[in-house]
């Protein structure tokens, strides 16, 4: 690792040169305006941002100025130099950052208070950073955006402005991530969405998605192919309630944990919480029947709608929503199935992940601070999983202190066309939520035992993965998931009736095609299937009709020739059947 120490491969040498960034663009904006006020300028996981009150608003050309300004910074080579002061004089020296004393004042009374130095310019901070501002490259950074933000997120506190920036070692770095945003624009789930008919989203409901009849379908069929692999693993399907009481939420812990992201009501002058997950109802469907060892292990899906109250400001598209489709299971087990059900769930997102073609990382989350349960069990749980992946042959990180707040977790992350990472699948497991709710079995001893539980999703959120995989495809889904499968054009009018005709044979073994029967050129119409990014094209003309045969294009612009229309037909099913990419 100490090879690694100083490279970007490490997280934690990307996180202080990133951090260290923030902190000569925000001496950059001191010098270019002294006037402006600092909040606070983390590093995030890709980059860093600052949140500045301004009084004007910053503009693509102050956002160049900035960068110009921290070039030079960067060949200033200013020495960063860490010191502490105690509270009063903290104070005192932050008398102009209005923000900054707020901050130190919520510090608690034993607190160090630090601040970092580089040339005349001085922060309040925690560190690390770099040792000097010379050691990021100034012709391999970039201000990358500009937006809206609160103070603390909170809506009624004052508004500020953040400002995100990247730098990398290298300018070619930069270069390869620049190109990567513009790929990514081109694919941006929200523009397809609209441009295929997918689904949209509308003041009206801010966060919440509508679904169109093409969205419709690949939602569905999305939802079939889990259904159908799931039932091939052994998994029973449930429903439960979208509203419970609070009673039940306060039993599960995610009243104290969680409430704020909760949606309440009341009926009949009781408190009740619309679901934000579905752990709780699977716990009561478990306990509502006794239960064997010779039951276990037991595994229970569910397609469960799920609403959470997100900012405004985190809003973004289908990747965060207030209401989403969790495809959730449960896994009731004893202590000795423990790895072998961790096992049985890896190999499922194996099968999954492989036809999207997604590989993935493992990132293995551990206790956190604020948690349920005794650490014994934490450690004999976070052994487990450590077993089960390593007997698979599979690698991966920790992630210190960010396992749920009743067990760790694995969490995958998976690698999309353009190399962006998603976290979608998780395993949890958990030994506590089964204590809170009394669930038991009779072991082959006769006598009662607590069973332990594994939560999982495979996909993460139907809605959510949809986003992932219309940007992973660029809109171009592989046959068996696209809504539009086939589109049959015919060249004049004479061949309309043809047209229809080989579309109804395709409707009738199960393939989802369209016939576009309007007066325009045929040229005309094979580019708006192309841009539809309908896998094939069926051009149809007085001489297919009376050989019965169809010309086949595909949307990548592949002329195949003509073929017999059987012949197509059982190549398309066979692509179907096998979910090629």
């Amino acid at each position: 690792m100490d090879e690694n120490k100083y490279s970007f491969d490490n997280p934690e040498y990307r996180k202080t040169y990133w951090h260290t960034c923030s902190h000569i663009m925000a001496q950059a904006v001191k010098r270019l305006w002294p006037e402006v006020k600092l909040a606070i300028g983390p590093s995030i996981d890709e980059g860093w941002y600052y949140d500045i009150s301004a009084p004007f608003a910053f503009t693509p050309e102050h956002l160049e100025k900035i960068e110009a300004e921290m070039r030079k910074i960067c060949k200033e080579k200013l020495k960063l130099e860490r010191f502490e002061l105690p509270r009063g004089e903290a104070l005192s020296f932050m008398a102009d950052e209005p923000f900054k004393v707020e901050l130190i004042n919520d510090l608690p009374e034993d607190a160090v208070i630090s601040f970092y130095r580089q040339g005349e310019f001085t922060d309040l901070c925690a560190g690390p950073h770099l040792d000097s501002t010379g050691r990021v490259k100034g012709n391999a950074l970039k201000l990358t955006a500009c937006n809206a933000s609160y103070w603390r997120g909170d809506s009624s506190r004052e508004s500020l402005q953040r400002i995100y920036g990247i730098a990398f070692p290298k300018k070619d770095e930069l270069d390869a991530w620049v190109q990567r945003q513009e790929e990514a624009k081109k694919r941006d789930h929200r523009r397809l969405g609209k441009e295929l008919g997918l689904y949209m989203l509308m003041d009206e409901g801010p966060g919440f998605p509508f679904f169109l009849p093409k969205g419709m379908v690949l939602r569905n069929t999305l939802i079939d192919y889990w259904r159908e692999v799931h039932k091939r693993y052994g998994y029973v399907e449930i429903s439960t309630p979208v509203i419970l009481n609070r009673a039940l939420w306060e039993r599960s812990g995610h009243w104290d944990h969680y409430k704020n992201n909760m949606y309440t009501t009341q009926i009949d002058g009781e408190d009740y919480a619309i679901k934000p997950m579905n752990c709780p109802g699977g716990m009561l469907v478990y306990a509502s029947e006794p239960h064997s060892y010779r039951d276990l292990p037991l595994r229970v899906g569910e397609l469960g709608l799920v609403h959470r109250h997100e900012l405004s400001g985190a809003l973004h598209g289908l990747f965060r929503v207030r209401c989403f489709t969790q495809d959730d299971a449960h896994i009731f087990m004893t202590p000795d199935q423990m790895r072998g059900e961790i096992k049985n769930v890896v190999t499922l997102f194996d099968e999954v992940y492989s036809v999207f073609g997604l590989p993935y990382t493992i990132e293995l989350s551990t206790m956190p601070e604020d948690h349920i349960g005794e650490a014994a069990d934490w450690e004999f749980a976070q052994e487990t999983l450590k077993a089960a992946i390593t007997d698979m042959g599979k690698s991966y990180v920790i992630n210190e202190g960010d396992g749920a707040f009743y067990g760790p977790k694995l969490d995958f992350h998976l690698e999309d066309a353009i190399g962006r990472t998603w976290q979608c699948g998780t395993i949890q497991l958990d030994m506590q939520l089964p204590e809170r709710f009394e669930l038991e079995y009779v072991g082959s001893d006769g006598e009662k035992h607590r069973p332990i539980m594994i939560h999982r999703v495979v996909l993460g959120s139907i809605e959510r993965f949809i986003g992932v995989i219309t940007e992973h495809f660029a809109g171009a889904f592989p046959l068996w998931l696209a809504p539009v499968q086939v589109k049959v054009l015919p060249i004049t009018d004479r061949a309309a009736d043809y047209a229809r005709s080989v579309a109804a044979k395709l409707d009738e073994v199960g393939l989802r095609a369209e016939t576009d029967v309007r007066n325009e050129k045929i040229g005309y119409k094979i580019r708006e299937a192309q841009l539809q990014k309908i896998p094939y094209m069926l051009v149809v003309g007085d001489r297919e009709a009376e050989a019965g045969t169809v010309a086949v294009r595909t949307r990548a612009g592949e002329d195949l020739g003509a073929v017999e229309l059987q012949s197509f037909i059982d190549r398309a099913l066979e692509e179907v059947k096998t979910k090629a990419r």
